[in-house]
């Protein structure tokens, strides 16, 4: 499990570039690169991290289901995701 901070900051950054993304759009169109720094930092889109749903683990993150290896391991194992299954050959 990541400490609920690391958790909490991404929710603050998600909310920060939903915020400013208008903002960031026209200013990008225009050419106001001098703007655009005056802007905050973590309005950036690119500051995001990508956090598991569960644990909030940033490393091994499976986009299509949202979740770390080891929650979906976890989850497939358990017959909670509908339509995988283990794979063996």
């Amino acid at each position: 499990m990541a400490k609920k901070s690391w958790i909490a900051r991404e929710v603050k950054r998600k909310r920060m570039v939903e915020k400013y993304a208008a903002r960031r759009a026209a200013l990008k169109a225009a050419g106001d690169w001098e703007g655009l720094q005056k802007l905050p930092r973590n309005a950036s889109p690119v500051r995001m991290r990508n956090r598991c749903k569960l644990t909030g683990r940033s490393r091994g993150y499976l986009r299509t289901f949202g979740l770390c290896r080891i929650a979906f391991r976890d989850m497939a194992l358990a017959g909670v995701i509908p339509g995988v299954r283990k794979s063996s050959w």
